[in-house]
């Protein structure tokens, strides 16, 4: 089963912590977004594997697009 991680609001890409084939647990940090000067950590929401990350550093992202896809272990 692959899950798919959404952005949530319209931010900037801060730091992308992941990479594709990265082992997570519920609640890692995958990419931090800063909008309106807060940085705002985007967990995983399943544990996992990491497939793949849509985004990258200084990439802008809008509500709902794709973050990161991880596959449930």
């Amino acid at each position: 089963m692959t899950h798919e991680v959404h952005a949530e609001l319209v931010a900037n890409v801060l730091r992308v912590i992941v990479k594709a084939g990265d082992t997570v647990a519920e609640g890692d940090t995958l990419v931090l977004l800063e909008s309106m000067k807060m940085e705002i950590p985007v967990p995983a929401e399943i544990a996992g594997t990491v497939t793949e990350v849509a985004v990258n550093e200084g990439d802008v992202v809008t509500e709902g697009d794709l973050i990161a896809s991880i596959t449930k272990t």
